[in-house]
């Protein structure tokens, strides 16, 4: 292309901008909308139910019967990651101030080699939480399926979700969007829990969540009613 035509082409291409200005704004605008609106909606909507124990005294968060502890991956050693490790530790804080009485394990037990409810159980229980009042969700792969399945199979109402600061918002709205209501009390955390890589993440995830709220399809495994006896 010589440089005549390219001007050409840029001229024009002014001219059009420059006719559908309003236009061109109200698509980028529709997109921060789209892009952004849900992941800011979570976190506003969720603020005031959202328990911090670094901050709050753990006697000051609500009481409800169980805590959903969403999963966040075991090492190769098969030991709880640091961010699940938190998330579990919490868990057993909110067990032992009479916050929670039982504590339901969310995680991924797709292949006999990759157990993380169990390992999540074990982990509760080394720390001074009795194993009957834990229970195992072996298919809570992911947000969607773990809110999905504590109320279709284990008939949960309410409940105390644990996860991190990151993660807790888009946890919470899933989990009331299917059923449940909810508070949602921060792990254990540090300055790496707000990462740009978790954000990120988190934006793609939480639109994703708009589709499942709107069309609730079936989890990954659903299975049998377990209701848990409280």
């Amino acid at each position: 292309m010589t440089m005549q035509k390219l001007k050409a082409l840029l001229a024009q291409l002014w001219r059009w901008t420059r006719q559908h200005t309003y236009s061109i704004i109200i698509f980028v605008l529709l997109g921060v909308v789209v892009v952004f609106g849900p992941i800011a909606y979570t976190f506003v909507s969720t603020r005031g139910k959202r328990y911090d124990p670094m901050i709050t005294s753990y006697t000051h968060i609500p009481f409800h019967q169980v805590a959903i502890v969403f999963g966040a991956g075991i090492t190769e050693q098969g030991k709880p990651t640091p961010y699940l490790q938190h998330r579990i530790e919490t868990a057993a804080a909110l067990y032992k101030n009479h916050r929670v009485n039982i504590l339901l394990m969310s995680g991924d037990n797709s292949t006999k080699e990759h157990n993380e409810p169990i390992v999540m159980k074990n982990y509760a229980v080394e720390l001074g939480v009795p194993a009957k009042s834990i229970v195992v969700d072996a298919a809570g792969f992911n947000t969607y399926d773990s809110c999905y399945r504590a109320h279709a199979i284990f008939g949960l109402r309410d409940a105390t979700l644990v996860s991190q600061g990151y993660h807790l918002p888009r946890a919470m709205t899933t989990c009331s969007g299917l059923g449940i209501q909810n508070i949602g009390v921060i792990a254990i955390h540090n300055s790496r829990d707000f990462t740009v890589n978790y954000i990120a993440r988190e934006l793609l995830s939480t639109d994703k969540m708009v589709w499942q709220l709107l069309f609730k399809p079936h989890p990954t495994i659903l299975g049998k009613r377990l209701p848990i006896k409280l």
